[in-house]
């Protein structure tokens, strides 16, 4: 462990930008990072000054961006203070799933300084470095059990990256080609703000475009080649709020599998398609994506019963 680590785990400490991959400080939601054990965290987060990061009528999906994005912040964090990956190294999302308690998220709104213990498993490495990492997440505040999350990343060194990546590995290039197109329009009467509304309708039924707007100020926070994971997170619960199905409305649950990179210079089509409901009689959505007819994201979204949209 380096002396970050070593420093960060001894006692609280406030977290910098840079290691949570966010320009603009902000953003930054978690405070300190404590190690309990090991391979085991409790990290701490500020929720009393979120409403920069998004907008809607319904304070249950705030909750539910808020709470994913501090997750995803975890994710950094652990990986340089505690498992000693140098900067410039890319984090690849493979797989990510979560449940949250709506009751307990409403209860205490958008606000608090919840907890995330963090218990880290199936650590691969390449060299001596960290190569994979699972995380398994519980999220408490006030005592109050508020979300669980489980999640599989891998991680490729700089020069690694570049060469899967090629000449899509430019993230400046790539956001000035998306920016020099016209944004799509977004889905009218969908409850989010305009600049949060990341689904586009098209004429067919319970499919829509995937509506990227590269200058929204969380997730294009600093440059990407590529759409941000977060982005197509939220896309599937929109899509699963919007579907044509009777009991569409808030997700409560999603299981996801991140097969390849959502590309910015091309569309990419989301669908969205009714399944069984769950074991706990909840309506069950499965939301994909494709670009240029290859699967690039699947979600299975599982929807509260009580809180329609």
């Amino acid at each position: 462990m380096n002396d970050t680590a070593t420093h960060a785990t001894s006692r609280p400490m406030p977290v910098a930008k840079d290691l949570v991959h966010k320009h603009d400080a902000s953003q930054v939601l978690l405070t300190d990072l404590r190690r309990t054990g090991d391979d085991e965290y409790v990290i701490t987060a500020d929720w009393t000054d979120t409403v920069r990061l998004t907008h809607t009528e319904d304070s249950r999906r705030d909750a539910a961006v808020l709470l994913t994005e501090t997750i995803r912040q975890t994710f950094p964090l652990l990986t340089h203070a505690g498992y000693d990956v140098p900067f410039g190294h890319h984090l690849l999302w493979d797989e990510y799933r979560y449940a949250l308690d709506l009751d307990a998220l409403a209860a205490g709104g958008s606000g608090g300084r919840p907890e995330l213990h963090i218990r880290c498993y199936g650590i691969a490495r390449r060299r001596g470095r960290v190569s994979g990492l699972s995380l398994d997440i519980t999220v408490v505040r006030d005592g109050r059990r508020l979300a669980t999350a489980h999640t599989r990343f891998d991680i490729q060194p700089a020069a690694i990256y570049r060469r899967l990546r090629g000449e899509r590995g430019d993230s400046e290039a790539m956001l000035a080609l998306a920016r020099s197109r016209p944004l799509p329009p977004p889905v009218s009467g969908a409850g989010e703000a305009l600049r949060d509304a990341v689904l586009s309708p098209t004429d067919e039924r319970d499919r829509w475009q995937l509506r990227v707007d590269t200058r929204h100020p969380m997730y294009f926070d600093h440059p990407s080649d590529h759409v941000p994971g977060i982005l197509l997170l939220e896309a599937a619960k929109q899509a699963a709020r919007g579907v044509r199905h009777p009991r569409a409305g808030v997700t409560e649950a999603m299981e996801t599998v991140f097969h390849r990179y959502v590309e910015l210079d091309s569309p990419c089509r989301v669908d969205a398609q009714p399944l069984p409901d769950d074991q706990q009689g909840r309506a069950r959505i499965l939301v994909t994506m494709h670009q240029n007819d290859t699967l690039c994201f699947t979600a299975l979204v599982s929807v509260a019963k009580n809180a329609t949209a």
